[in-house]
């Protein structure tokens, strides 16, 4: 394909489909780099994946990645989580939004990109993904009404903080009742003078089948339910009083896992040695 044909395409494509500002989707992904290889990942991750594997792609307009220091991961619970094992493992978060309606055409993108990616050896395989989920927007809850950033705003936001609390439902059925329950009555009051500015609520996707194979397969996509709680305090500063208890009523379903991150300090490796 000639260099003004790909150029022709481009402007075909840019005309077409929306092109709205709403995070429509996600990429949520925790993970956990091997030990003794900490730095490499670190700095692969900031100083080429996060831009050649993620921002640069059509569609993904938005990042920021988080990590949880050592004294952080000790705050997580339950202990026994059906997404971390240990419930310490994955001390590097990166949350990513994705235009509306586009969700299968950064798919393509991404998959192929992936693949070219490992075919010229630029990426690092010393890590393991803990939690990995493309998701579907389902509601965003703000503390202070109208006032305040919107969520498409949230990770260009200089918040202090993040919380990932991730949620199963009883049953696929069960699941619109869990989210009528955090949309109308339990997020509205627990953001009520809380740190927290807004909460954002996702369901994952499965991944296409395609996809690269250190990827598992995403699990509970009939039952999941995934909340960014985004902070404008240090969550060790905030923690007993307001994410200490965080659940869900038995008869709703079960919070599998609430995490604390902070953000990471781009272009440096501060917070590195402080993982383990």
């Amino acid at each position: 394909m000639s260099e003004e044909t790909r150029s022709d395409l481009y402007a075909g494509l840019a005309a077409v489909g929306p092109y709205g500002v709403h995070p429509g989707h996600a990429l949520i992904t925790m993970v956990e780099p091997h030990p003794g290889h900490e730095y490499a990942y670190n700095r692969w991750y900031e100083d080429d994946h996060y831009y050649a594997g993620a921002m640069a792609m059509p569609w993904m307009y938005a990042g920021r990645r988080w990590v949880a220091t050592r004294d952080l991961q000790l705050l997580r619970h339950p202990e026994k989580s059906a997404i971390a094992q240990p419930v310490t493992a994955g001390c590097y978060l990166s949350t990513y939004w994705i235009t509306e309606g586009r969700h299968a055409d950064h798919m393509r993108w991404t998959v192929a990109i992936n693949k070219r990616l490992n075919r010229d050896a630029r990426v690092h395989h010393a890590r393991t993904h803990v939690f990995t989920a493309f998701q579907d927007h389902e509601a965003t809850v703000y503390r202070d009404g109208a006032a305040g950033p919107r969520d498409f705003h949230a990770l260009d936001h200089p918040y202090a903080g993040l919380v990932l609390q991730v949620v199963d439902a009883e049953s696929p059925q069960r699941r619109a009742a869990l989210l009528d329950w955090l949309r109308g009555r339990h997020l509205p009051r627990r953001l009520r003078n809380s740190p927290a500015a807004l909460v954002t609520v996702f369901r994952p996707v499965p991944l296409p089948g395609d996809r690269m194979t250190y990827v598992k397969q995403v699990e509970g996509v009939d039952t999941r339910l995934t909340l960014l709680w985004f902070l404008e305090a240090d969550p060790r500063d905030c923690w007993e009083e307001h994410f200490s208890d965080l659940d869900v009523p038995r008869e709703l379903g079960r919070t599998e896992l609430v995490a604390p991150f902070i953000p990471t300090v781009p272009g440096t490796d501060r917070y590195v040695d402080r993982l383990r």
